[in-house]
């Protein structure tokens, strides 16, 4: 019986010693495997994931280009920004850290006992007691059961709530995270059956890990800061995007929003300049997420951005401004738009529009006052396109300005067909082509365009760029409506010469006249004249560019003098004649599409001209949208005045010669 009972203990003890081996090695061999999936398997992952807690990578902001007028005046540009913060946890206070302290806030001209404020941990707030006295013996052993010790201060109480694995609340344990501290609120307001806004008024938040001291300090500031060395204190370099111009040229340089990225305008459409490139610096860090100087492996220093030159003359752009404000406050339409340019270079001095926008603030504007009306606005032209017609027909040989045309007949006939033609404001009876011209005739315009045929009159009307964008360089444009020839119905080719049927933008019509002010060559309308360093280097320049002709420079110079006579006394747009120069334009007025139908009510007034007539300085063209007004809003009632306003004050600006000023210097040469 001894015996058996030996052999039983011998049994169990070896079975419960191999039993333990057999854990002890399965524990090893899960050690080992897991080893071996870390640091073999997945040693790329884990290696990264190391560098990741060892690595600092710090960005450092590159400056943002500026962008300026063409007399170097700021449009846009980018003001530096330093905030100094302090990680309350890691300054020091003994003697020598209150010391540096102290130095600090003599920089910053701050009270010592703030900046010590702001660099204490936690600071002393509110007892419990406030809600203490209202606990019962339930709420208080509920209190007790997540860790909370009623003789905390309120810090104490929200760090206990949000560290101890014993609250029910589902939190992170780190203080720093922020996002959960309105969770505590909520069960502490539950528990003590408190408001929850009384809790958070008497509760002290954490500090966060990094609390701001003072911002919008300058590099020389923050330099002495730096000197100081103190523990725990570092600075935050960011720019913010400044529009000194305001509204000025707001739709012409777009904005930068806050998260740094381009919108609109030049800012959009050479951002690739303009952004720069980030520097950065690579380094290791200590337990403590500090920068370890000595291991500071890269050090790449930020390449600021390019500057952009417009053609742009602020002062002429402000004259545009102003006029455009005055048609605003006079006819209060729904958009208004006035556009200046050079005809022989192409070059855009002003560009204004209403609605606009402040981009300094941005997201106080309405979305629809961010659109630029001059390259996003459609409409259809009226008497203005009449420009096409007439100097297409004269081009192709196939009138002269003294071929008369009956200007009272209903119809016409068309390869076999009859067809209506369109109504006039008054009798017209017969005209020469430079009477249609003087007196806008829908009938002699159909007529011309009859004879042209569909084909060169889409032909001609591509010419003058209708149908496709103008390519300035700002994002949003559109091309207009043109329709190809194929999609014409019966009456288009007697509605598209008078500006029916088609769609144009402002900056459209406003090339269009260019060509003829320009001897007949269409210009490439530009914003931009440069881009250069910050040395004054030019890097990519933008010269004028000639992309076509689009008629004989005998027949430019013959509208050129049939379109003065618009602007005589006796002509359509009288109101747009300029004391001292000879000026050449068109007017336009045209019935906007309601429904479907075209309104007796809406209109679109505008007038497109230059001057001196004989030697083209400046293209001006003026569009209203919807002006109101008693009668009829037509283009030389409502836009040639502001014509003539903006070019009287950009004539004594730029010194342009009187014509009789130019005959005399002329005649004495």
């Amino acid at each position: 019986m001894t015996r058996r009972r030996r052999k039983t203990s011998i049994f169990i003890y070896t079975g419960r010693l191999a039993f333990v081996s057999l854990c002890i090695v399965g524990v090893f061999c899960a050690i080992f495997a897991r080893l071996y999936f870390l640091h073999v398997v997945r040693s790329d992952a884990s290696i990264e994931a190391t560098d990741k807690a060892r690595k600092l990578f710090d960005k450092i902001p590159a400056r943002r280009g500026n962008i300026v007028d063409s007399k170097d005046n700021l449009l846009a540009t980018s003001r530096p920004v330093i905030t100094i913060g302090a990680d309350p946890e890691r300054v020091e206070f003994d003697e020598a850290g209150r010391e540096k302290l102290r130095k600090l806030a003599e920089i910053l001209k701050m009270r010592p006992a703030d900046v010590f404020a702001i660099c204490t941990p936690y600071q002393d707030a509110e007892k419990i007691g406030r809600v203490k006295n209202r606990l019962d013996e339930r709420q208080t052993q509920r209190l007790r059961s997540i860790g909370v010790n009623l003789n905390m201060t309120f810090e104490e109480l929200l760090r206990k709530c949000l560290t101890t694995p014993r609250t029910e609340l589902s939190v992170e344990r780190r203080v720093e995270q922020t996002a959960q501290k309105p969770k505590v609120f909520a069960e502490l307001a539950r528990i003590l059956q408190v408001p929850q806004k009384e809790l958070e008024r008497n509760f002290a938040s954490f500090s966060p890990r990094w609390k701001k001291i003072a911002e919008n300090l300058d590099d020389a500031t923050y330099t002495q800061i730096r000197a100081l060395k103190i523990k725990g204190i570092r600075g935050d370099r960011k720019y913010v995007r400044v529009y000194p111009s305001g509204r000025l040229t707001a739709h012409i340089v777009g904005f930068v929003n806050k998260e740094f990225s381009a919108e609109q305008g030049i800012e959009k459409q050479f951002d690739y300049y303009l952004h720069g490139q980030d520097g950065w610096i690579e380094t290791e860090r200590d337990g403590h997420r500090e920068e370890l100087v000595h291991y500071r492996s890269r050090d790449v220093a930020p390449t600021d951005g390019l500057n952009v030159e417009l053609s742009i003359d602020s002062i002429i752009q402000e004259m545009a401004n102003r006029e455009v404000r005055n048609i605003v406050s006079q006819f209060n339409p729904k958009s208004a738009t006035i556009i200046v340019s050079e005809p022989s270079t192409g070059y855009i001095l002003a560009m204004a529009s209403y609605p606009d926008f402040d981009p300094n603030e941005y997201n106080k504007a309405e979305q629809d006052s961010l659109r630029n009306r001059a390259i996003c606005d459609q409409y259809e032209p009226g008497s203005t396109f009449k420009i096409v017609s007439i100097s297409a027909a004269l081009n192709e040989s196939l009138v002269g300005p003294d071929d008369v045309f009956d200007c009272n007949a209903p119809t016409i006939t068309y390869r076999g067909r009859v067809l209506r033609l369109p109504k006039e404001a008054h009798k017209m009876g017969n005209l020469t082509v430079r009477e249609i011209t003087k007196k806008s005739s829908n009938k002699g315009s159909a007529h011309l365009g009859i004879l042209l045929g569909e084909r060169k009159l889409y032909h001609y009307a591509r010419l003058y760029g209708f149908g496709e964008k103008t390519d300035i360089g700002l994002v949003g444009e559109i091309g207009g409506t043109l329709h190809k020839v194929k999609d014409w119905d019966g009456l288009t080719i007697t509605r598209l010469p008078m500006g029916h049927a088609v769609a144009v933008t402002p900056l459209q019509i406003h090339c269009a006249m260019s060509v003829i002010a320009n001897q007949g060559i269409y210009m490439q309308p530009q914003l931009v004249k440069r881009v250069f360093d910050k040395r004054g280097g030019t890097v990519v320049a933008y010269p004028p560019k000639a992309l076509r002709r689009v008629i004989k420079p005998r027949i430019a110079t013959l509208m050129s003098d049939m379109l003065s006579e618009v602007v005589s006394d006796t002509g359509t747009a009288r109101r747009a004649a300029l004391r001292g120069f000879k000026v050449a334009g068109k007017t336009g007025t045209s019935q906007k599409i309601i429904n479907g139908t075209y309104s007796t009510r809406d209109h679109v007034a505008s007038f497109t001209g230059f001057f001196p007539a004989q030697r083209p300085r400046l293209v001006i063209t003026v569009v209203v949208d919807s002006p109101k007004l008693k009668g009829v809003g037509y283009g030389g009632i409502v836009a040639a005045p502001s014509f003539r306003n903006v070019a009287e004050q950009a004539a004594n600006y730029l010194g342009i010669q009187t014509d009789e000023d130019y005959e005399k210097m002329v005649a004495w040469r």
